[in-house]
């Protein structure tokens, strides 16, 4: 049952990246990485639009032209103040409920997803994330919270990372924001699923081959189970380093 909000998924894709520029538009078993996320994306039950978050750089005509072909509604906005770029999308998309997902993760589990705004749903929240209390892997991170919410992040967050990275000012300030976790048990951080390297991208691109399907797997525990049927997957970026969150 609908609670009447409208939720609209905002997915950041942009063609410029420090380690690996062009990524979102990068192979991935014969389809561009940002499509393999808006497809998956598509089989979650409670979005009732997507919208692609872009910058106004020329460089990123290619995101809009293939969005535009593909048939899927673009923003373009700052290309440095993200935050700004998600308050204006989720501004011009009408969204009472924002779900927050970027570019690079091929492998984002649509259930997930569901399972993040349902427990926004019931639980009152402000914001919902497995990041609240970690346990997946990275590239599977999934954000949801009210568009009220990201207004106030919008105009009080002052430093550089808050708006680089959206959400900071959510969870670094429980004392504003009532915050709550998937609620997932074990922990699989040390799986890292998200593409931000070479490397990365040829464990993702392996990962699909593995999995001998067109759509991969789309539960996160059956790409655990490819990846602990075939042990070499992970050696491939398991050297990979993620960026600290004040590394803009």
């Amino acid at each position: 049952m609908t609670d009447g909000a409208h939720t609209l998924v905002i997915i950041q894709a942009r063609m410029g990246s420090t380690r690996l520029p062009g990524k979102v538009m990068a192979d991935i078993a014969g389809k561009p990485m940002l499509q393999r996320v808006l497809e998956r994306v598509s089989k979650a039950h409670l979005v009732d639009s997507v919208l692609i978050a872009t910058t106004c750089l020329s460089e990123d005509e290619t995101v809009c032209e293939w969005a535009a072909k593909q048939g899927y509604p673009f923003y373009r906005g700052s290309q440095c103040d993200v935050l700004d770029r998600y308050y204006q999308a989720a501004f011009a998309g009408r969204a009472d409920r924002v779900v927050r997902i970027t570019s690079d993760c091929p492998l984002i589990d649509p259930g997930l997803i569901d399972r993040a705004i349902e427990i926004h749903r019931e639980s009152g929240a402000d914001y919902v994330s497995d990041g609240v209390q970690p346990t997946l892997p990275l590239g599977e991170s999934v954000e949801v919270f009210w568009f009220q919410g990201l207004k106030g992040a919008w105009q009080n967050a002052t430093l550089e990372y808050e708006r680089v990275h959206v959400t900071p000012y959510f969870y670094q300030n429980p004392d504003k924001f009532a915050l709550k976790s998937l609620g997932l048990s074990g922990d699989y951080r040390d799986h890292r699923w998200t593409v931000d390297t070479p490397e990365d991208l040829e464990f993702v691109q392996h990962l699909y081959a593995a999995a001998g399907c067109e759509e991969a797997c789309l539960n996160w525990r059956d790409t655990l189970s490819i990846i602990n049927t075939n042990p070499q997957l992970r050696s491939i970026n398991a050297h990979i380093k993620q960026k600290k969150l004040e590394e803009c």
